[in-house]
C-alpha cells in the first residue's frame, strides 16, 4: 500500500477536473449519509483521502472520525476541519490505541483495491475491535475479478455525462493514460474479490457480511458490503 500512498499523496492527476473531483466527494459523503442510523453516531472513514464532503457527513452525525494514512493529506485534513469540533483526523495507527466498540458505522470506500490481502486483513481486525456490537461496517467500490478497466471508463464517462464535465473527462483519460498512476496500476496492481470470497474474508475477521444493492459513488460494476458482528 505504501506507493499508492505516496501516489495520493503527490500532486496527482486522477481527476479529470475539479468538477470531477468535488462531485466524487459529494456522492460519496451522500451515500455514507444514508448508512447513518442515529444523529448521535460515531462515524469512521477509513482511509478517507482529501474528504473535500466530510462536513455532510458530519452534520448527520455525533462525531466523525477521519483517518487518513497520506501525511500530505491528513496535514491538510487537519488544517482544513481544525475549527469543526465534530470532526477529529487521525493516522490509521492512531486507530489501534482508540477505544474498544466506540465506533457506530466504519466506511472504508475505494480502499482496499490498494492494499494486499494480509494488509486488509490487518485492517478488518482494527475495525472489528473499534466497532460496537450493534455497528455495521461498509466495504465499498471493491472490484470485481471479471471487469476490467473497461467498465470503469464507461463508469466515469457515464457520470461525466449526467454531470457536464464529459469533455474534461476524455481527456483526464488519456492523460491518466500517460501518468504515474497507470505506470502504478501496471508495476503494483489493484486487488480484486469476487463476492463470496469477499464475504469469506470479512467472515474470517468476525463478521457476518452480505453484499449492498448498490455500490457507494458512482461506478455500478463495483460492490459494496455491509458486515456487522
Amino acid at each position: 500500500m505504501d506507493d499508492w500512498i505516496d501516489y495520493y499523496d503527490s500532486t496527482h492527476t486522477i481527476y479529470a477536473s475539479k468538477l470531477h473531483r468535488d462531485l466524487h466527494f459529494e456522492v460519496i459523503a451522500r451515500d455514507i449519509v444514508g448508512y447513518i442510523a442515529s444523529p448521535d453516531a460515531v462515524v469512521l472513514d477509513y482511509a478517507c483521502g482529501e474528504a473535500l464532503s466530510a462536513v455532510k457527513v458530519a452534520e448527520a452525525c455525533g462525531k466523525l472520525y477521519l483517518a487518513e494514512p497520506a501525511p500530505g493529506v491528513r496535514g491538510r485534513l487537519i488544517a482544513r476541519f481544525a475549527p469543526n469540533i465534530t470532526i477529529r483526523v487521525r493516522s490509521l495507527d492512531d486507530l489501534r490505541t482508540m477505544d474498544e466498540n466506540s465506533v457506530d458505522l466504519v466506511v472504508m470506500n475505494s480502499v482496499a483495491q490498494y492494499m494486499t490481502s494480509a494488509e486488509l486483513d490487518s485492517a478488518f481486525d482494527v475495525i472489528h475491535r473499534l466497532l460496537r456490537p450493534t455497528g455495521r461496517f461498509v466495504l465499498g467500490d471493491i472490484l470485481r475479478p471479471e471487469v476490467g478497466m473497461i467498465s470503469d471508463v464507461l463508469a466515469l464517462l457515464r457520470f461525466a455525462a449526467t454531470h457536464g464535465f464529459l469533455r474534461d473527462a476524455l481527456i483526464g483519460l488519456v492523460s491518466t493514460a500517460l501518468s504515474d498512476y497507470r505506470h502504478l496500476r501496471n508495476k503494483v496492481g489493484l486487488q480484486r474479490y469476487g463476492e463470496d470470497e469477499m464475504i469469506a474474508k470479512l467472515g474470517a475477521a468476525g463478521f457476518s457480511a452480505t453484499r449492498a444493492t448498490r455500490n457507494i459513488g458512482h461506478n455500478p460494476w463495483r460492490m459494496t458490503f455491509v458486515a456487522q458482528h
